[in-house]
């Protein structure tokens, strides 16, 4: 057996041990991807495993992939009702929290650990934004429910602010390197990233719902393999154009996943199977990079921006960021203490190593040590955090149904789930007195974990989901009637 099969073996082992060791320490509040690092540090050339990597280049590409499928899978599973009323507080986040964080930051840096400014801008830079992976997992993952707007605002955010950190650690770099003489430089560029990423996503997410419904592709496994081209393909040449390739693979996720197209629920479950695939490869690749016998002395240095970033940074961005917005204060120090860090900040941190800039190695384990500060404090505490701000609410578990919907290019129906909630009017009275619009058909309905096929004088409960096929007006219309109340009589 040569060297290449027992990298495979050690790569299935180290996925099957993640997975399995995540389910167990889930139940205890530890987040998965605490796990990951964790697990890879073990398996690293300074723990059990003795797995010798050393290939920052190597981890940056793999990182920079995973990082846009997971974005893309992120997108594809977002509601655009959900987060079109919090859109322009997101991007507030996504831009002015991102910046001041990173001058903030870098200002500690200076005054208090001896930085250089551009040194500690850079420093500032690479950890200013939150990470989607880390958000998702723990929210998604954990099942935690926030009230009201926080939680799509976070994921949102999440999503989003990745291009100013990233313009932020390319552009200070380049001053570093003398390859910009001025910071004034970075603003049309940073212009240019978003307009072009904002572009390439919208467009190419209507475009490909149109390619999709009128491939007729003769096997359904090609759809996936389908979809996964045009992430990276998308991604790719947005880049390549100086635009902000993670914003335009989130926005086609976005754009796509709220239209209908063929194979709908098997693609986004598998897409969301990838994301866990590259976060788990990503974390495992990461954790094997770093090298725990360096942590140890910049622990104290780590200890307080870590602390700087949590407790004064992150609330200070976050509360003039979304200073004269309806958001009350509870909701804002929520909003604080789920300022993540992950995967992006550590891709990130590896940009200073290939550029071989005189502190790139204090800069990146400083990196991985506040990253693993805010995964453990703050990851750790978030649903604690949420019942004492009192912003806690209950996750909804969904019914997966086993249902695969299907439409041809042709057809304009959508099949979607619709809750019953305590104070419907619905409640109580048989479908058929509901008096819904004929063009709509409820499929099925699930209560309490059981299918139920419904008639015209099926009642409707209390926490009821009800499958409904029909037109997007017509589904509008049911959920009113269901939700708020009969409409009154023409």
């Amino acid at each position: 057996m040569g060297p290449f099969e027992y990298y495979l073996i050690a790569g299935a082992l180290l996925l099957i041990i993640s997975v399995f060791t995540s389910k167990a320490t889930a139940r205890i509040g530890v987040p998965s991807l605490l796990v990951f690092i964790a697990i890879g540090m073990l398996a690293g050339s300074e723990g059990i495993g003795k797995i010798y990597f050393d290939n920052a280049h190597a981890a940056e590409s793999f990182g920079i992939i995973a990082l846009a499928f997971i974005l893309f899978a992120g997108g594809l599973s977002t509601e655009l009702k959900v987060i079109r009323p919090i859109l322009w507080h997101g991007t507030s986040m996504g831009t002015i929290a991102v910046f001041i964080t990173c001058v903030l930051t870098g200002a500690f840096a200076k005054y208090v650990l001896g930085f250089e400014w551009l040194e500690g801008l850079l420093l500032g830079a690479i950890i200013s934004s939150t990470d989607a992976a880390a958000v998702f997992m723990v929210l998604r993952g954990r099942s935690i429910g926030l009230k009201g707007r926080i939680q799509p605002l976070l994921e949102f955010e999440s999503g989003a602010n990745d291009p100013m950190a990233v313009l932020l650690t390319v552009g200070l770099l380049q001053l570093m390197t003398s390859k910009l003489e001025s910071p004034v430089q970075l603003i049309p560029e940073f212009i240019k990233a978003l307009a072009l990423g904002a572009a390439f996503g919208y467009f190419s997410g209507k475009g490909i719902q149109k390619i999709l419904n009128r491939l007729k592709l003769e096997a359904d496994g090609l759809y996936p393999v389908v979809t996964m081209a045009f992430v990276v393909l998308i991604f790719s040449i947005t880049q390549a154009l100086h635009g902000s390739g993670f914003l335009a693979v989130y926005l086609m996720g976005l754009i796509l996943g709220n239209e209908t197209f063929i194979h709908k629920k098997s693609l986004i479950l598998f897409h969301d199977g990838i994301a866990w695939l590259m976060q788990i490869g990503m974390f495992l690749l990461l954790g094997l990079l770093v090298y725990p016998s360096k942590l140890v002395p910049i622990a104290d240095s780590g200890l307080l921006i870590s602390g700087f970033l949590i407790l004064i940074a992150r609330p200070i961005a976050v509360f003039v960021s979304l200073f004269g917005t309806d958001f009350n204060w509870r909701e804002k120090a929520m909003i604080s203490w789920v300022g993540l860090r992950g995967s992006v900040p550590i891709i990130l941190a590896t940009y200073p190593l290939l550029a071989d800039i005189e502190k790139a190695d204090l800069i990146f384990n400083l990196i991985f040590f506040i990253v693993l500060t805010s995964v453990m404090l703050q990851g750790t505490t978030i649903g604690w955090i949420a019942k004492l701000l009192k912003v806690e609410a209950p996750s909804k578990t969904r019914f997966r149904f086993p249902i695969e919907y299907a439409p041809t290019g042709t057809m304009k129906n959508d099949l979607v789930e619709i809750d019953v909630p305590a104070q419907s009017f619905g409640v109580g009275k048989s479908i058929v007195d509901l008096k819904l619009p004929k063009e709509g058909l409820i499929v099925l309905v699930q209560r309490k974990g059981s299918l139920i096929v419904p008639r015209g004088s099926t009642h409707l409960a209390s926490g009821d989901t009800l499958l409904v096929l029909a037109e997007k007006k017509i589904l509008s219309a049911i959920q009113k009637i269901i939700q708020k109340g009969h409409p009154e009589e023409s």
